[in-house]
């Protein structure tokens, strides 16, 4: 089988001269983004490298050096520290890192995701309108859980979309949007949810060596409704079954600020004996995922493997880490889109997915102009990745 080319095979003019801006939080993820962009560049053959279309197109990094300085109020502002005028410029945040801390009153305060999204706005403003193009990269799209109005009550997911656009964004990139509908706020501005499905079998395969995939020893599981599309997608094209569950609520009580599950009700064929993949967009507090294999197992499945783009664990791992003594749940797979803490990333049971190279795939394409729709649909390099498996090549 021929190896896949690394680097992109782009032959039309930039749109401008690239830039990436790390908001803060998200720097170790720009830089192996950065890195895999100089390489190519370095690599790449190009007759028009020399022209002026192509000035600085060869550079030792992509990186727009910025600042966010606060006050002593908590109160902040955005700086560009280099020129962006007619840059290409790429911005990338991770509203989800709580990691982050600053000084409010002399007082320790952890970011939150409104504080990242208000630094997203400083950055813009600090381009004051001098970029060629803007493209916001936002993995974790910022309140993409309060999607649509079921009472009286905010839409803050459009009103961000719509405020992003306004201010000059040109186009937002995200990963697994929880809805992707919630594009409809913004129908005249370029928005893509990226699927990492090819991630995720990539690093099942590469730590999992004993898999039979075949719909008589595995099956696909979404935990709900809401997750069915990505569940058929990786069926497909794995040549899966796939089954689902649905969540019995008690509509009567609210418990913080949702209605309780009475109970997962399952929907497919036997899972006895097959190893289960069970996906999903998020793990939040994890209870979810952990009552979907509790029953996985109680109708006797296999080994369960769990993958979720975005790993919250907003309670922390000792859920997961007794599921995983008690031999509930095999291994969890999310990926390093958002900020993943030491503890998370030293479990036994954790494996993380790297997205870096393919984001970086995605704004050399886009800096070029050129369509993604290979990039959006990988089913081709999934169907090279089985085949390898299965020869005993990966």
């Amino acid at each position: 089988m021929p190896v896949r080319e690394e680097k992109r095979n782009l032959e039309t003019i930039p749109v401008g001269s690239l830039g990436i801006v790390c908001l803060t939080g998200c720097e170790p993820l720009g830089r192996m983004i950065d890195s895999y962009l100089v390489k190519w560049r370095t690599e790449r053959e190009n007759e028009h490298k020399n022209t002026l279309a192509f000035s600085g197109y060869q550079r030792d990094s992509y990186l727009i050096d910025a600042s966010l300085p606060r006050f002593g109020s908590g109160e902040a502002k955005g700086i560009i520290l280099e020129s962006v005028r007619g840059s290409d410029l790429y911005l990338i945040v991770d509203v989800c890192n709580y990691s982050i801390t600053y000084s409010l009153c002399g007082e320790v305060n952890h970011m939150s995701p409104d504080d990242h999204y208000q630094n997203l706005k400083r950055i813009i403003a600090a381009v004051g309108g001098k970029a060629r193009r803007i493209t916001v990269i936002m993995p974790f799209l910022y309140e993409s859980r309060q999607h649509k109005r079921t009472a009286r009550e905010s839409l803050d997911c459009a009103i961000a979309l719509q405020e992003l656009c306004d201010m000059g964004v040109d186009n937002i990139i995200t990963f697994d949007a929880h809805d992707a509908r919630v594009q409809n706020a913004i129908p005249l501005n370029g928005f893509e949810t990226v699927q990492p499905a090819y991630q995720f079998i990539k690093g099942l395969l590469k730590n999992v060596k004993d898999l039979r995939i075949d719909s008589s020893h595995m099956m696909v599981i979404s935990p709900d409704e809401g997750g069915m599309p990505r569940a058929i997608y990786m069926a497909n094209v794995l040549g899966l079954d796939m089954g689902m569950f649905y969540k019995r609520r008690d509509y009567t009580r609210i418990i913080d600020g949702k209605n309780p599950i009475v109970a997962h009700e399952f929907l497919g064929s036997s899972v006895e004996g097959k190893d289960v993949i069970v996906i999903d967009d998020m793990i939040a507090s994890g209870d979810s995922v952990i009552d979907v294999a509790t029953e996985l197992k109680r109708r006797k499945a296999g080994r369960i493997f769990i993958a979720a783009t975005f790993g919250l664990f907003t309670r922390g791992t000792d859920a997961m880490d007794k599921a995983y003594s008690d031999g509930i749940i095999s291994g969890v797979l999310t990926t390093n889109l958002i900020y993943q803490p030491p503890e998370l990333l030293s479990r036994p049971w954790y494996i993380s997915c790297d997205l870096s190279k393919y984001i970086a795939y995605i704004i050399d394409t886009l800096n070029h102009d050129s369509s993604i729709s290979d990039l959006l649909n990988p089913s081709e390099r999934i169907q090279n990745i089985i085949t390898r498996y299965k020869n005993g090549e990966y």
